[in-house]
C-alpha cells in the first residue's frame, strides 16, 4: 500500500454488507464516520468516540469491533458488516432482532445496532452461552434507557435452541 499524505484522501475499497463498494477517505477518518458520511450507512451509531459505549459496534471479517477506533483506511480490502446487514433483504427481522422487539429490549434505540452487532458476532461463535457470559458481553454496551433488563431477556432467548431460524 502507498503512503498518502495527510491532506490527500485515499481510496477504499472494501465489502459493505455482502456488496463491493468504494469512497474516499483522508487518513485520519474513522471507520464510522467512513461508514455514514461517505457510504450512507447511517444505523452505524457514534457516542462517545473512545469505544467505551458500544453504540458503533460493526463487524469486520466476522468480529466486533468498535468502529470509532479505526481508521476507515484500515478497512481497506476487508469485509464491514453494519446493523443495516441483519434483517433479510424483504425486511424481515433475524432471531436477534425479533427478539429484542419481543421483550421490548430498545426504548430510544441508540444503543441498539452497536449491541446487535456484538452480539450477532458473539452468539454465532458460542452455541451455547451462559448467563454470565452475555452478561459479560452487554457489558461492553452503554445504555441509558432500557436499564438492561430486557436486552438480556432478548438475548437469552435468541440465545436459545434455534429451530425455526431460517
Amino acid at each position: 500500500m502507498r503512503r498518502v499524505k495527510s491532506d490527500e484522501r485515499a481510496q477504499i475499497r472494501l465489502t459493505l454488507n455482502g456488496r463491493a463498494v468504494l469512497g474516499l477517505a483522508e487518513p485520519r477518518m474513522l471507520l464510522s464516520d467512513f461508514l455514514r458520511e461517505v457510504l450512507g450507512a447511517t444505523g452505524t451509531h457514534v457516542g462517545c468516540e473512545h469505544g467505551v459505549c458500544g453504540c458503533c459496534t460493526v463487524l469486520i471479517d466476522g468480529i466486533a469491533c468498535r468502529s470509532c477506533l479505526v481508521f476507515a483506511v484500515q478497512a481497506e480490502g476487508r469485509s464491514v458488516a453494519t446493523v443495516e446487514s441483519l434483517a433479510a433483504t424483504d425486511g424481515t427481522l433475524n432471531r436477534l432482532q425479533r427478539a429484542f422487539r419481543e421483550h421490548h429490549a430498545l426504548q430510544c434505540g441508540f444503543c441498539t445496532p452497536g449491541i446487535l452487532m456484538s452480539f450477532t458476532d458473539y452468539l454465532g461463535r458460542n452455541q451455547a452461552p451462559s448467563e454470565a457470559q452475555l452478561r459479560d458481553v452487554l457489558s461492553g454496551h452503554l445504555c441509558r434507557c432500557t436499564g438492561y433488563d430486557g436486552i438480556m431477556r432478548a438475548v437469552i432467548d435468541a440465545a436459545g435452541p434455534k429451530s425455526e431460524d431460517p
